[in-house]
């Protein structure tokens, strides 16, 4: 790609918004791109042309961070969070910069569009649980969590910045649910489609983070091992410095995963106007 030339190695790791900028902009090329070359199709495909967008720059992004991490002395949590602040920071805002682009698109664009370009991530729609906080729920979630979780540890383990396919797919996913859901509701309701996403965002936001937290700091800790792999050998004291920094951020990781699934449990068991906005947004159209 021609912008990771443009730019300093460290651009999007310094300056986060233009993560957040990049993310978008490519999310919306990637879609378009996806809808010529593969109409019938193009949800998963417009997944993939964004991930591979993204991967000139993530891997600049990993080679610094595994640098830092060498440079380290001992172990602390405060320079394990000084380490990895920016370089989370840029997947974030490149998180929320694919999620925005399909919330939108999934509110704005024509029902007949949405439906076909975003196939994939409808078809993972569901309601929400009721009642008060229901542990066979939570262990669900948790268990759904985990496996995504290991999975964006496993992939970027093994290719280094892969799992920005998965954390990609997570934000188009939630971005294109939240996105039918607040407009589906918004008609039946017969009010403003902005302020039933804004509630949903409102009430989704804290478990939805923890979870993209979890995961884009699993991808961290196996892209940079896989990195430091690459560079070192095993029995070296570099090699096993990086890794234990980065186990101990893949530990981290658990902790959000955990606390997600217990707001989110907490969320759809007890969230009367959630619960209300979704059953609406099944009533449409019926």
């Amino acid at each position: 790609m021609v912008l990771e030339h443009i730019f300093p190695e460290d651009w999007l790791e310094k300056k986060a918004m233009y993560a957040f900028i990049l993310g978008a902009a490519y999310s919306i090329f990637a879609i378009a791109m996806a809808k010529i070359l593969f109409p019938a199709d193009p949800a998963l495909v417009a997944v993939a042309f964004t991930s591979l967008l993204l991967l000139p720059e993530l891997y600049k992004l990993f080679s610094i961070e595994e640098q830092i991490e060498d440079q380290e002395k001992k172990f602390s949590f405060r320079e394990l969070f000084k380490d990895n602040r920016d370089f989370v920071k840029t997947y974030v805002f490149l998180a929320f910069g694919i999620f925005l682009v399909y919330t939108l698109a999934a509110m704005f664009l024509p029902s007949m569009q949405v439906n076909q370009l975003f196939r994939e991530q409808l078809e993972l729609r569901g309601a929400s649980g009721n009642a008060i906080f229901q542990m066979s729920l939570f262990w669900d979630i948790l268990r759904n969590n985990w496996w995504v979780l290991v999975a964006c540890f496993l992939v970027s383990l093994l290719s280094g910045d892969g799992a920005i396919f998965l954390i990609t797919w997570n934000a188009s996913l939630w971005g294109t649910i939240f996105g039918i859901t607040a407009k589906n509701a918004a008609l039946f309701a017969r009010v403003n489609p902005l302020w039933y996403l804004f509630v949903v965002l409102f009430i989704v936001f804290p478990h939805a983070f923890l979870e993209m937290m979890a995961y884009i700091l699993g991808a961290i800790s196996g892209g940079v091992i896989s990195k430091d792999v690459l560079l070192e050998s095993f029995d070296s004291e570099r090699f096993w410095e990086v890794f234990k920094y980065n186990f101990m951020l893949f530990l981290v990781s658990l902790v959000f995963l955990l606390l997600g699934a217990i707001v989110e449990t907490y969320v759809l068991g007890n969230s009367n106007t959630y619960q209300n906005i979704i059953v609406q947004s099944y009533m449409y159209g019926r």
